[in-house]
């Protein structure tokens, strides 16, 4: 079976998208570590996180600077209560363990949403399967090829 990292290369190139996994040293396992790795500001980290709302895992696009509202999430999507999924939600949703889940490539189809505030800025970096790996991406690209619903959450 091929790596995390592999298999985000994997579905970036099927998007045809020419964007490379980039290895770090160290972790890339928090939004500051990741920033810290490849020199950004720690709000052009995308944090991938994944909620359960009304059953249904949601994966939600966030600046690793900011926090999901749940009120504000679940008003979005119209149900009562939002809730971090647990690890195993998670693994089963996106095929990723939590630290390394990426944007994109994951093993369901899964409602995306992706923060405004991602947009200001011109390229975001996205986790790529492994706490170690991330890429680079322009935000509307991202939005793009996710099929994100863009939306205020934070």
């Amino acid at each position: 079976m091929a790596s995390g990292p592999e298999r985000v290369q994997a579905a970036l190139d099927a998007l045809e998208l020419e964007i490379q996994v980039l290895r770090v040293p160290g972790s890339a396992k928090t939004a500051g570590l990741a920033a810290e790795a490849v020199g950004c500001p720690v709000g052009a980290i995308v944090k991938s996180l994944v909620f359960v709302a009304g059953g249904t895992p949601v994966l939600v696009l966030c600046p690793g600077d900011r926090r999901v509202d749940p009120a504000k999430l679940a008003a979005q999507l119209g149900v009562d209560v939002v809730a971090m999924a647990p690890p195993d939600i998670v693994r089963a949703a996106t095929g990723y363990a939590i630290g390394g889940v990426p944007p994109l490539g994951h093993a369901t189809r899964l409602p995306i949403l992706l923060e405004r505030a991602l947009l200001a800025w011109p390229t975001v970096y996205g986790a790529a399967g492994a706490p170690d790996a991330l890429f680079p991406i322009a935000p509307a690209t991202l939005a793009a090829v996710t099929g994100a619903q863009v939306v205020d959450v934070t």
